[in-house]
């Protein structure tokens, strides 16, 4: 069996802050990512999603971690063709960000030039985990209204082409990738591309949901767990990821991450079931569950 890394998609929510998981002691950001990072090897940067991330505070992240510390950083939602704040963009972008009449506004909207600057911008800001060799995988996590074809593909070619050398990992929210006559295809794009899939678990039954497939298409493979909230439509982020994993739900899971480690030369678990210490909880379980420090 080979790596398996296992983490949370979160250290500093609100409603973690507030359950008791941080020891008194660690009563700053510095205190609790050096507190978290002592617990676990891995996290997901969801923060990069709404806001292009800023260099010093890269520096900080990589100054405040061992050295064998993973970040992996969720692609700012320009990019993943996600609806964005006009103000969430940097202040000299606005302007011309402004020109399409909307807001939010989507990629297909705005300048080319904005685009640019934003590829440019979020890839920048991560150089000081890059260079610390901290920097995992960027997470692109494609929106509902983002079908299989042709034109979707080229696109996430485009993106892993411009990320390089940084490695890009998919994951889908629309289910046409996934139905049982394409999901051979989509796996086969992947491989052939050397992008890792991000094996999902969620509650089914929605447009969104994406079938609980375990595959690797590269050398890491990515699962994340996202729980089985009753409130997954919610825009309540903590109604939508508030779901306890029980023991025989985590034991099911470590062993089928045993099998999928199997195939691939290193695993990444994360826990977005990101209310109160869920996460961690469920994260410290499944890492004994395994064996794994």
């Amino acid at each position: 069996m080979n790596q398996i890394r296992i983490g949370t998609a979160s250290w500093t929510d609100r409603t973690l802050l507030e359950s008791g998981w941080y020891p008194p002691e660690a009563d700053n950001p510095a205190r609790r990512l050096r507190f978290y990072a002592s617990r676990f090897p891995l996290v997901e940067v969801d923060a990069t999603y709404y806001a292009l991330p800023a260099e010093q505070t890269a520096s900080a992240w990589a100054e405040r971690t061992p050295e064998s510390f993973t970040f992996n950083v969720k692609a700012f939602s320009l990019l993943t063709q996600h609806p964005t704040r006009v103000a969430s963009l940097p202040v000299d972008l606005r302007e011309a960000a402004k020109q399409a009449g909307k807001d939010p506004v989507y990629l297909r909207q705005v300048d080319g030039a904005v685009a640019e600057q934003t590829w440019e911008r979020f890839l920048a800001g991560l150089a000081p985990l890059r260079q610390a060799g901290k920097l995992g995988a960027l997470l692109f996590q494609f929106p509902q209204w983002f079908p299989i074809s042709r034109a979707n593909k080229e696109y996430i070619l485009s993106c892993a082409s411009r990320a390089q050398p940084d490695q890009v990992c998919i994951e889908f929210r629309n289910r046409t990738w996934m139905t049982p006559d394409n999901q051979q295809e989509t796996l086969r794009f992947l491989s052939d591309h050397h992008l890792p899939y991000v094996s999902v678990d969620m509650p089914q039954g929605y447009p969104s949901s994406i079938p609980p497939v375990l595959a690797a298409t590269a050398d890491l493979a990515v699962v994340r767990l996202h729980g089985h909230s009753d409130k997954w439509t919610s825009k309540d982020i903590h109604e939508r990821f508030g779901y306890l994993y029980s023991e025989g739900e985590l034991s099911e899971w470590a062993a089928k991450i045993r099998g999928l480690a199997d195939t691939a030369d290193t695993t990444q678990v994360l826990f977005n079931n990101c209310y109160s210490d869920y996460a961690q909880v469920n994260a410290r379980q499944l890492a004994d569950l395994l064996g794994e420090d």
